[in-house]
């Protein structure tokens, strides 16, 4: 089974995240990086990741602010990528603002779920997410 692809700097989203991708009885391995270069390297197999299995992950959750590399240009990237482009991609963001929901849907992203301030509303957003 392919795995999930969290790519969050913050502990607390990203602590959320596993719980509600548990909380959703989703079967698939998670991997968790903290930035978008290293979402990169994990995707391209390169540096830290060269060893990875080969294969892509089932879907990517791709969070927007992101160090290094913002969470559109990994988007941008990973579109760009002949092997990459067809993996399902779901910005999870706490930004509401129209430019980057806007320009994520011009890059390509499948889904744009703004991260609820209630937990039981993000169980659900994740949870929704099975139909990747």
């Amino acid at each position: 089974m392919k795995p999930i692809l969290i790519v969050e700097d913050d502990p607390r989203d990203l602590e959320l995240t596993l719980v509600a991708l548990e909380r959703s009885q989703l079967a698939n391995e998670v991997v968790s990086v903290a930035d978008g270069a290293q979402a990169l390297d994990y995707l391209m197999r390169r540096n830290a990741f060269a060893s990875r299995i080969e294969g892509n992950p089932a879907v990517i959750l791709l969070d927007l602010k992101l160090p290094k590399i913002n969470g559109l240009e990994v988007l941008a990237a990973v579109r760009n990528t002949e092997n990459l482009r067809n993996i399902p991609i779901v910005m999870l963001t706490n930004s509401k603002e129209p430019v980057d929901l806007s320009r994520a849907y011009e890059l390509g992203v499948n889904s744009y779920v703004v991260k609820p301030v209630v937990f039981q509303d993000f169980v659900a957003a994740v949870a929704d997410l099975g139909i990747f």
